[in-house]
Formats: C-alpha cells, structure tokens, sequence
C-alpha cells in the first residue's frame, strides 16, 4: 500500500489559452496513479480559450497546494501575461519546491520570461521560436525538450507527446505504454502538413501570413519582457 501523499499536478489556465495545450496533458496527467491534476488560475472563475470553449479552474492561486509538478500552456492570450506579475510571482514560488516545471507551445515563453528557463534547453511552437531566442534559453527545434527538471514541448498537439514523456518520467514506461493504448494514442496525420519541415511552402507563408497580426504583438511583449528580465 502506498502510504505517501499523492502527487500534486498543477495545469495552468487562462483566458485566451489554447484548450489542447492545457487539456490534452490533462486527458493523459488526470490519469497518472497516485496523483491529483489541478486546473489553476488566479481566482476560480469560467475561462474563456481562444476558441470560445469555457474552462473553469478548480483552485486559485491562493488555494494552491505546492505542486510536484508544474504544466504552463500556451496561446494566444499568453501574450497579455507576460508582464504579468502575479502569475510570475506564482510560477517562481512553486517552481522552487517543484520536481518537474514544464511548459506547452508558447508556455515556454511564460516560464522565460518569469527567469524559469534562464540557461535551460527548452522548446516552443514552431512560430515563436525566435521570441524564446530573446531569453537566456538554449532554444531546441524538437517535439519535446529534457533539461534536468525541464520538460517542454512545441506546439498544440505536441502536449500529447509531452504528457507520455512526462507520465514516463513519473511513474515509468509501462504505465505511460499502458495509457498510450488505453487513450488509442496512435497519431495517423491525413496531410503532411503538420511542421515546417515537411509542409508545402505555400502552406507555411498561408499560416505565417494568418498568424501575423498576433506574432507582431508577441514580438513586442516578448522584446519587452526579455528588457526586463536583463
């Protein structure tokens, strides 16, 4: 019988987040034996992700135990928090009793600019790489990123791959293997479309060009926040 007290998981959410790079860790860490996964903000009230769903946290900042591990997510409205005391406050306060702090897509960008990755190898979406530049990161181009007790993934579906890696490093590979099937994890993609690397140019200026008018802002909080950081 395992008489410890069980890990403690804390997910990250706020308005304007991307929900898949909250919720997918959530499907795959809500599953971690022995474990509680929290959703967590700064008060308890609904929260409304980029795509309109609605999110409720289940504790607030000042309810919040001191979590084992720490998952911050990405998204769009990442870019209004990066001045955001508070939250760095926050993030800094558990990260120092944390075994794992961890980030998804743009999250990353989160935890840089709070000092959380200064000298760390770390990852982001494709997208905003050069914004993660800005900071005292080795910036890595892979799906998911291990540094000491640093665990990063890139962009949106990439927090699936994350969440295996991690659930690897917390309770082993059998049970991260046992999830992977249980969940029928088993990534069939229609196009080859799904990275720079192997989408068509066109494909990539489309997105690019889509994209630009929220990576202008991002470029100005990250340059801003980086500022600061120095």
């Amino acid at each position: 019988m395992n008489t410890a007290p069980p890990l403690q998981i804390g997910i990250l959410v706020f308005e304007g987040m991307t929900s898949l790079d909250a919720l997918g860790p959530f499907e795959v860490l809500a599953r971690t034996p022995h474990s509680v996964c929290h959703l967590v903000w700064k008060d308890r009230q609904p929260l409304k992700c980029d795509t309109g769903l609605v999110v409720t946290p289940t504790l607030s900042f000042a309810d919040a135990p001191r979590f084992d591990v720490v998952v911050v997510p990405g998204g769009p409205g990442q870019n209004e928090l990066m001045a955001d005391q508070e939250l760095a406050d926050f993030l800094r306060r558990q990260a120092q009793g944390a075994q794992w702090v961890t980030s998804v897509c743009t999250g990353s960008l989160l935890l840089a600019a709070a000092g959380l990755l200064d000298g760390y190898k770390a990852t982001c979406h494709w997208l905003s790489l050069d914004f993660l530049r800005l900071f005292p990161v080795q910036v890595v181009p892979e799906r998911v990123v291990i540094d000491r007790n640093r665990v990063t993934g890139a962009g949106v579906t990439s927090g699936l791959d994350f969440a295996f890696v991690l659930l690897d490093l917390l309770r082993g590979e059998d049970v991260a293997r046992r999830l992977q099937l249980m969940l029928e994890y088993d990534p069939a993609p229609p196009f080859g479309s799904g990275h720079p690397s192997v989408a068509h140019a066109g494909t990539v200026a489309a997105v690019k060009e889509m994209a630009q008018g929220m990576l202008a802002r991002r470029a100005a909080v990250c340059v801003e926040a980086a500022r600061r950081l120095a």
